[in-house]
Protein backbone atom coordinates (compact mmCIF):
# COMPACT_ATOMS: atom_id res chain seq x y z
CA UNK A 1 0.00 0.00 0.00
CA UNK A 2 1.54 3.27 -0.94
CA UNK A 3 1.86 6.08 1.78
CA UNK A 4 -0.38 8.68 1.84
CA UNK A 5 1.15 11.60 0.28
CA UNK A 6 -1.56 14.27 0.95
CA UNK A 7 -0.45 13.16 4.57
CA UNK A 8 2.65 13.32 4.70
CA UNK A 9 2.96 16.65 3.34
CA UNK A 10 0.01 17.86 5.53
CA UNK A 11 -2.50 19.10 2.83
CA UNK A 12 -5.68 18.45 1.71
CA UNK A 13 -6.46 16.15 -1.16
CA UNK A 14 -7.95 19.53 -2.79
CA UNK A 15 -4.88 21.38 -2.11
CA UNK A 16 -3.44 23.69 -4.80
CA UNK A 17 0.14 23.42 -6.68
CA UNK A 18 1.19 26.50 -4.74
CA UNK A 19 0.11 25.30 -1.36
CA UNK A 20 2.06 21.50 -1.97
CA UNK A 21 4.54 23.53 -2.95
CA UNK A 22 4.40 26.03 0.28
CA UNK A 23 3.88 22.92 2.55
CA UNK A 24 6.89 20.84 0.74
CA UNK A 25 9.22 24.18 1.53
CA UNK A 26 8.37 24.34 4.53
CA UNK A 27 9.11 20.47 5.61
CA UNK A 28 12.08 20.26 3.84
CA UNK A 29 13.33 23.65 5.80
CA UNK A 30 12.65 21.45 8.77
CA UNK A 31 13.86 18.05 8.31
CA UNK A 32 16.56 18.67 6.07
CA UNK A 33 19.84 16.61 7.33
CA UNK A 34 22.17 19.52 7.12
CA UNK A 35 20.03 21.17 9.96
CA UNK A 36 18.02 18.57 11.62
CA UNK A 37 20.21 15.66 13.55
CA UNK A 38 17.18 13.70 14.98
CA UNK A 39 17.76 10.16 13.72
CA UNK A 40 14.48 9.82 11.60
CA UNK A 41 15.25 13.34 10.01
CA UNK A 42 17.02 11.67 7.01
CA UNK A 43 14.15 9.20 6.69
CA UNK A 44 11.37 11.58 6.55
CA UNK A 45 13.37 14.33 3.98
CA UNK A 46 13.22 11.55 1.62
CA UNK A 47 9.50 10.49 2.25
CA UNK A 48 8.33 14.46 1.60
CA UNK A 49 10.60 14.88 -1.18
CA UNK A 50 8.44 11.44 -2.48
CA UNK A 51 5.23 12.91 -1.92
CA UNK A 52 6.17 16.17 -3.23
CA UNK A 53 7.86 13.95 -6.30
CA UNK A 54 4.09 12.43 -6.91
CA UNK A 55 2.24 15.70 -6.15
CA UNK A 56 3.88 18.28 -8.13
CA UNK A 57 3.43 16.00 -11.41
CA UNK A 58 -0.16 15.91 -12.75
CA UNK A 59 -0.18 12.60 -14.18
CA UNK A 60 1.70 11.08 -11.08
CA UNK A 61 -0.76 13.06 -8.82
CA UNK A 62 -3.85 11.75 -11.29
CA UNK A 63 -2.63 7.99 -11.25
CA UNK A 64 -2.45 8.14 -7.08
CA UNK A 65 -6.03 9.91 -6.91
CA UNK A 66 -7.31 6.82 -8.84
CA UNK A 67 -5.82 4.57 -6.04
CA UNK A 68 -2.42 3.56 -7.96
CA UNK A 69 0.85 4.30 -7.05
CA UNK A 70 3.26 6.30 -9.12
CA UNK A 71 6.31 5.04 -8.20
CA UNK A 72 5.85 1.22 -7.34
CA UNK A 73 7.76 0.63 -11.21
CA UNK A 74 10.86 2.18 -9.71
CA UNK A 75 11.23 0.06 -6.80
CA UNK A 76 11.00 2.38 -3.60
CA UNK A 77 12.55 6.17 -3.32
CA UNK A 78 15.40 5.40 -5.23
CA UNK A 79 14.28 4.50 -8.48
CA UNK A 80 10.58 7.10 -7.72
CA UNK A 81 13.10 10.14 -7.21
CA UNK A 82 15.04 9.24 -10.73
CA UNK A 83 14.75 12.90 -12.67
CA UNK A 84 14.34 15.10 -9.17
CA UNK A 85 15.03 19.06 -9.53
CA UNK A 86 17.85 20.27 -6.72
CA UNK A 87 16.32 23.48 -7.30
CA UNK A 88 13.26 22.77 -5.88
CA UNK A 89 15.20 22.03 -2.41
CA UNK A 90 16.99 25.20 -3.05
CA UNK A 91 13.43 26.78 -3.44
CA UNK A 92 12.57 25.50 0.14
CA UNK A 93 15.69 26.98 1.58
CA UNK A 94 15.48 30.53 -0.31
CA UNK A 95 12.01 30.83 -0.77
CA UNK A 96 11.86 31.51 -4.02
CA UNK A 97 13.91 30.19 -7.73
CA UNK A 98 17.40 31.42 -8.02
CA UNK A 99 17.63 33.79 -11.40
CA UNK A 100 17.65 31.32 -14.21
CA UNK A 101 17.47 31.16 -18.02
CA UNK A 102 20.21 33.79 -19.90
CA UNK A 103 20.75 37.02 -18.28
CA UNK A 104 21.34 40.27 -19.97
CA UNK A 105 24.85 41.86 -21.33
CA UNK A 106 23.87 45.02 -20.66
CA UNK A 107 25.33 45.17 -17.15
CA UNK A 108 25.29 48.32 -14.65
CA UNK A 109 28.68 49.72 -14.27
CA UNK A 110 30.61 49.80 -10.71
CA UNK A 111 30.74 53.17 -8.43
CA UNK A 112 33.93 54.85 -8.78
CA UNK A 113 35.69 56.70 -5.50
CA UNK A 114 38.36 59.72 -6.38
CA UNK A 115 39.53 61.83 -3.61
CA UNK A 116 39.81 65.43 -4.00
CA UNK A 117 42.27 68.08 -2.55
CA UNK A 118 41.03 71.67 -1.48
CA UNK A 119 42.34 74.07 0.43
CA UNK A 120 40.36 75.28 3.53
CA UNK A 121 38.91 78.24 1.86
CA UNK A 122 37.50 75.90 -0.86
CA UNK A 123 35.90 73.85 1.62
CA UNK A 124 34.47 77.09 3.29
CA UNK A 125 33.05 78.95 0.35
CA UNK A 126 32.95 76.06 -2.37
CA UNK A 127 34.61 76.12 -5.87
CA UNK A 128 34.70 74.72 -9.66
CA UNK A 129 37.11 71.74 -9.95
CA UNK A 130 38.22 70.64 -13.51
CA UNK A 131 38.91 66.47 -12.46
CA UNK A 132 40.16 64.02 -14.80
CA UNK A 133 38.71 61.03 -14.54
CA UNK A 134 40.45 57.73 -15.75
CA UNK A 135 37.44 54.96 -16.80
CA UNK A 136 35.16 52.89 -18.91
CA UNK A 137 33.25 54.36 -21.37
CA UNK A 138 30.48 52.95 -23.82
CA UNK A 139 32.89 51.81 -27.25
CA UNK A 140 31.87 54.27 -29.68
CA UNK A 141 33.11 51.66 -32.62
CA UNK A 142 30.06 49.11 -31.88
CA UNK A 143 27.89 51.62 -29.94
CA UNK A 144 28.22 49.30 -26.75
CA UNK A 145 26.77 45.82 -28.27
CA UNK A 146 30.42 44.33 -28.35
CA UNK A 147 30.11 42.99 -32.06
CA UNK A 148 31.69 43.85 -34.90
CA UNK A 149 29.97 45.71 -37.60
CA UNK A 150 27.83 43.79 -40.32
CA UNK A 151 27.86 40.95 -37.25
CA UNK A 152 24.73 39.99 -34.51
CA UNK A 153 25.46 37.93 -31.46
CA UNK A 154 24.33 34.06 -31.95
CA UNK A 155 22.46 31.83 -30.21
CA UNK A 156 24.80 29.79 -28.20
CA UNK A 157 24.69 25.83 -29.36
CA UNK A 158 25.73 24.37 -26.12
CA UNK A 159 22.95 25.93 -23.96
CA UNK A 160 20.55 26.33 -26.72
CA UNK A 161 20.15 30.25 -25.31
CA UNK A 162 18.81 29.20 -22.16
CA UNK A 163 22.14 30.52 -20.37
CA UNK A 164 22.91 27.32 -18.14
CA UNK A 165 23.57 23.71 -18.30
CA UNK A 166 21.63 20.74 -16.56
CA UNK A 167 24.08 18.36 -14.48
CA UNK A 168 22.88 15.58 -13.07
CA UNK A 169 24.55 13.79 -9.75
CA UNK A 170 23.77 10.29 -8.87
CA UNK A 171 23.39 10.64 -4.66
CA UNK A 172 21.12 9.25 -1.79
CA UNK A 173 18.13 11.02 -3.15
CA UNK A 174 18.39 9.68 -6.72
CA UNK A 175 19.74 11.49 -9.20
CA UNK A 176 19.68 15.41 -8.82
CA UNK A 177 19.81 17.88 -11.05
CA UNK A 178 21.59 21.20 -10.14
CA UNK A 179 22.08 24.07 -13.43
CA UNK A 180 25.51 26.00 -14.07
CA UNK A 181 26.18 28.69 -16.12
CA UNK A 182 26.93 27.61 -19.28
CA UNK A 183 30.54 27.47 -20.06
CA UNK A 184 30.23 28.43 -23.28
CA UNK A 185 28.13 31.62 -23.56
CA UNK A 186 29.11 32.14 -19.89
CA UNK A 187 25.18 32.40 -18.98
CA UNK A 188 24.37 35.02 -21.32
CA UNK A 189 22.37 32.75 -24.14
CA UNK A 190 24.21 34.33 -27.30
CA UNK A 191 28.01 34.23 -28.16
CA UNK A 192 29.63 36.69 -30.32
CA UNK A 193 31.61 35.04 -33.07
CA UNK A 194 33.53 38.06 -34.60
CA UNK A 195 33.59 40.70 -31.67
CA UNK A 196 34.63 44.17 -32.40
CA UNK A 197 38.32 44.78 -32.48
CA UNK A 198 38.11 47.85 -30.69
CA UNK A 199 36.33 46.58 -27.33
CA UNK A 200 37.20 43.12 -28.08
CA UNK A 201 33.75 42.21 -27.29
CA UNK A 202 33.18 43.84 -23.84
CA UNK A 203 31.39 46.80 -25.10
CA UNK A 204 33.11 49.48 -23.43
CA UNK A 205 36.71 51.11 -23.50
CA UNK A 206 38.81 52.64 -20.98
CA UNK A 207 39.24 56.48 -21.66
CA UNK A 208 40.16 59.36 -19.85
CA UNK A 209 37.82 62.28 -19.53
CA UNK A 210 37.48 65.84 -18.03
CA UNK A 211 34.81 66.87 -15.96
CA UNK A 212 33.38 69.82 -13.92
CA UNK A 213 32.62 69.73 -10.46
CA UNK A 214 31.10 71.83 -8.14
CA UNK A 215 31.85 71.63 -4.11
CA UNK A 216 28.87 73.18 -2.38
CA UNK A 217 30.34 75.38 0.70
CA UNK A 218 31.01 73.89 3.87
CA UNK A 219 32.07 70.62 3.31
CA UNK A 220 34.45 69.11 5.71
CA UNK A 221 37.23 66.38 5.64
CA UNK A 222 36.06 63.08 4.83
CA UNK A 223 32.69 64.62 2.98
CA UNK A 224 31.39 62.45 0.15
CA UNK A 225 29.46 64.25 -2.81
CA UNK A 226 27.85 61.79 -5.18
CA UNK A 227 27.45 62.31 -9.05
CA UNK A 228 25.34 59.64 -9.86
CA UNK A 229 25.86 58.28 -13.35
CA UNK A 230 29.80 59.43 -13.53
CA UNK A 231 30.99 56.32 -12.77
CA UNK A 232 31.79 53.32 -15.23
CA UNK A 233 30.18 51.94 -18.04
CA UNK A 234 29.03 48.69 -17.13
CA UNK A 235 29.74 45.76 -19.42
CA UNK A 236 27.70 45.43 -22.98
CA UNK A 237 27.38 49.42 -22.90
CA UNK A 238 24.92 49.06 -19.88
CA UNK A 239 24.27 52.23 -17.43
CA UNK A 240 27.10 53.77 -15.77
CA UNK A 241 27.48 53.61 -11.87
CA UNK A 242 27.92 56.83 -9.89
CA UNK A 243 31.02 58.86 -8.88
CA UNK A 244 32.02 59.50 -5.23
CA UNK A 245 34.31 62.19 -4.49
CA UNK A 246 35.95 61.91 -0.75
CA UNK A 247 37.04 65.67 -0.02
CA UNK A 248 40.92 66.06 1.67
CA UNK A 249 41.53 69.39 3.60
CA UNK A 250 44.69 70.81 3.80
CA UNK A 251 45.94 72.09 6.56
CA UNK A 252 45.49 75.49 7.04
CA UNK A 253 48.92 78.01 8.53
CA UNK A 254 46.68 79.98 10.54
CA UNK A 255 43.00 79.12 11.12
CA UNK A 256 41.99 75.25 12.84
CA UNK A 257 38.29 73.87 12.15
CA UNK A 258 36.00 71.94 13.92
CA UNK A 259 32.29 71.89 12.47
CA UNK A 260 31.90 75.24 11.31
CA UNK A 261 33.59 76.94 13.90
CA UNK A 262 36.99 78.45 12.85
CA UNK A 263 39.86 78.86 16.14
CA UNK A 264 43.67 81.00 15.66
CA UNK A 265 45.44 82.38 18.14
CA UNK A 266 46.70 85.80 18.41
CA UNK A 267 49.94 87.38 20.44
CA UNK A 268 49.59 90.69 21.94
CA UNK A 269 52.18 92.57 23.47
CA UNK A 270 51.92 92.54 27.55
CA UNK A 271 51.35 96.90 27.41
CA UNK A 272 48.28 95.98 24.93
CA UNK A 273 46.62 93.01 26.95
CA UNK A 274 46.67 95.32 30.29
CA UNK A 275 45.57 98.45 28.72
CA UNK A 276 43.53 97.22 25.78
CA UNK A 277 43.64 97.22 21.88
CA UNK A 278 41.82 96.68 18.78
CA UNK A 279 43.78 95.40 15.63
CA UNK A 280 42.65 94.54 12.07
CA UNK A 281 42.80 90.24 11.77
CA UNK A 282 42.45 88.74 8.21
CA UNK A 283 39.53 86.33 7.79
CA UNK A 284 39.42 83.22 5.98
CA UNK A 285 38.15 85.51 2.98
CA UNK A 286 41.73 86.72 2.16
CA UNK A 287 42.51 83.32 0.59
CA UNK A 288 39.54 84.21 -1.89
CA UNK A 289 41.20 85.78 -4.72
CA UNK A 290 37.63 87.82 -5.95
CA UNK A 291 36.54 88.12 -2.03
CA UNK A 292 35.30 91.79 -0.94
CA UNK A 293 38.38 93.95 0.29
CA UNK A 294 35.98 95.09 3.68
CA UNK A 295 35.05 90.87 3.96
CA UNK A 296 39.34 90.41 3.94
CA UNK A 297 39.62 92.04 7.91
CA UNK A 298 37.56 91.82 11.12
CA UNK A 299 38.36 94.23 13.71
CA UNK A 300 39.68 92.37 16.93
CA UNK A 301 38.55 94.23 19.89
CA UNK A 302 41.28 93.24 22.74
CA UNK A 303 39.68 94.40 26.26
CA UNK A 304 41.87 95.93 28.52
CA UNK A 305 43.21 93.53 31.33
CA UNK A 306 42.83 90.28 28.96
CA UNK A 307 44.86 87.69 30.01
CA UNK A 308 46.45 85.01 28.17
CA UNK A 309 44.44 82.02 27.68
CA UNK A 310 41.04 84.21 27.07
CA UNK A 311 39.06 83.45 24.09
CA UNK A 312 37.35 86.59 21.98
CA UNK A 313 34.05 85.09 20.09
CA UNK A 314 33.37 87.03 16.57
CA UNK A 315 30.15 86.24 15.17
CA UNK A 316 29.41 85.08 11.69
CA UNK A 317 32.90 84.45 10.68
CA UNK A 318 33.61 80.75 10.71
CA UNK A 319 32.30 78.42 7.81
CA UNK A 320 28.94 78.52 6.14
CA UNK A 321 26.87 75.34 7.19
CA UNK A 322 26.68 72.98 4.56
CA UNK A 323 22.98 71.47 5.18
CA UNK A 324 21.49 74.95 6.76
CA UNK A 325 21.71 78.84 6.54
CA UNK A 326 24.21 81.07 8.68
CA UNK A 327 28.11 80.53 9.74
CA UNK A 328 29.79 79.32 12.76
CA UNK A 329 32.13 81.81 15.09
CA UNK A 330 35.34 83.14 14.83
CA UNK A 331 37.10 81.97 17.98
CA UNK A 332 40.28 83.69 18.76
CA UNK A 333 42.86 82.49 21.52
CA UNK A 334 44.70 86.01 22.95
CA UNK A 335 48.78 84.61 23.87
CA UNK A 336 49.75 87.29 26.05
CA UNK A 337 53.34 87.96 25.49
CA UNK A 338 55.68 88.94 27.78
CA UNK A 339 59.12 91.12 26.83
CA UNK A 340 62.40 89.03 27.77
CA UNK A 341 64.86 91.86 27.09
CA UNK A 342 64.42 95.66 28.35
CA UNK A 343 66.44 98.88 28.49
CA UNK A 344 67.24 100.66 31.61
CA UNK A 345 64.43 102.75 31.11
CA UNK A 346 61.73 100.45 30.34
CA UNK A 347 63.01 98.40 33.06
CA UNK A 348 63.06 101.94 35.51
CA UNK A 349 59.12 101.94 34.48
CA UNK A 350 58.53 98.42 35.13
CA UNK A 351 59.58 98.65 38.43
CA UNK A 352 57.55 102.21 39.34
CA UNK A 353 54.81 100.11 38.35
CA UNK A 354 54.90 97.45 40.33
CA UNK A 355 55.87 99.71 43.08
CA UNK A 356 52.76 101.33 42.67
CA UNK A 357 50.97 98.06 42.34
CA UNK A 358 52.52 96.97 45.83
CA UNK A 359 53.52 94.16 43.39
CA UNK A 360 57.89 93.83 44.34
CA UNK A 361 56.89 90.24 45.85
CA UNK A 362 53.87 89.03 45.04
CA UNK A 363 52.26 86.03 46.58
CA UNK A 364 52.04 83.01 44.60
CA UNK A 365 48.79 81.54 43.16
CA UNK A 366 49.22 78.02 44.01
CA UNK A 367 45.97 75.53 43.08
CA UNK A 368 44.88 72.56 41.23
CA UNK A 369 41.89 74.91 39.99
CA UNK A 370 44.23 77.36 38.58
CA UNK A 371 44.75 77.14 34.78
CA UNK A 372 48.08 78.74 32.81
CA UNK A 373 47.60 79.59 29.50
CA UNK A 374 48.05 76.08 28.05
CA UNK A 375 45.14 75.00 29.96
CA UNK A 376 43.12 77.51 29.24
CA UNK A 377 43.76 77.54 25.03
CA UNK A 378 43.12 73.23 25.29
CA UNK A 379 39.70 74.13 27.06
CA UNK A 380 38.96 76.49 24.21
CA UNK A 381 39.40 74.28 21.27
CA UNK A 382 37.08 71.42 23.41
Amino acid sequence: MAQDYYATLGVGRDATPEEIKKAYRKLARQLHPDVNDAPDASERFKEVTLAYEVLSDPSKRSMFDRGGDPMSSGGGFGGGAQGFNFDDIMDAFFGQNAQRGPRPRQQRGQDALLRLNVDLAEAAFGVTHEIKVDTAVTCTTCDGSGAANGSQPETCRTCHGHGDVQHVQRSLLGDIRTSRPCPTCHGFGTVIPDPCPECAGEGRVRSRRSLSVTIPAGVDQGTRIQLTGEGEVGPGGGPAGDLYLEINVARHPMFQRKGDQLFCQVTVPMTAAALGTQMDLPTLEADVPDSDEADRTVLLDVAPGTQSGDTITIKGHGVPRLRGSGRGDLKVQVVVETPSRLDDEQRALLEQLAALRDEQRPDALIGANHKGVFGKIKDAFK
